[in-house]
């Protein structure tokens, strides 16, 4: 069922090209960052579920649900960078303790949640989650409804 397949790769390839731009390229997450991760670990466990656990539709419909959600949030976490609304959340910040722990905190990067660190055509990380989550996860949906036919 192809639909099982792209509920399984979208949340993984999505979430190691979080993490490559984490730990590759230094682009750290602020709090709603990490909001996106969340359901994407969840789809992750629920498309594995699909391959061993009856009923698969089942598991396969509830990881597109969490690849929307994710997008959904991306989508809000993007207009909080562009400016549309507010945002509810605080900054974070990221700290690495190699040493004195309280220089660690006082030298951590302030990772602010309505500033992208990075675009592609004026689209941002939490912009591209949205377009691509919300995209897969109705994709999902609409392929299971198909194979039932």
């Amino acid at each position: 069922m192809f639909a099982q397949h792209l509920a399984l790769a979208v949340p993984a390839l999505l979430l190691g090209g979080a993490y490559l731009a984490q730990y590759g390229f230094g682009l750290y997450p602020c709090e709603m960052c990490w909001w996106q991760r969340y359901p994407h670990f969840a789809a992750l466990g629920l498309a594995l579920m699909s391959f061993v656990v009856s009923p698969r539709r089942l598991w396969t419909a509830l990881a597109g649900l969490a690849i929307f959600v994710s997008g959904a949030i991306g989508g809000f976490h993007a207009g909080v960078e562009y400016g549309w609304w507010e945002g509810i959340t605080s900054c974070a910040s990221v700290v690495q303790s190699d040493g004195d722990p309280l220089e660690a905190i006082m030298n951590a990067p302030l990772i602010r949640c309505d500033a992208a660190p990075w675009d592609l055509f004026g689209i941002s990380l939490a912009g591209w989650n949205f377009l691509i989550s919300c995209g897969t996860g109705i994709a999902v949906w609409v392929l299971l409804k198909q194979s039932k036919a």
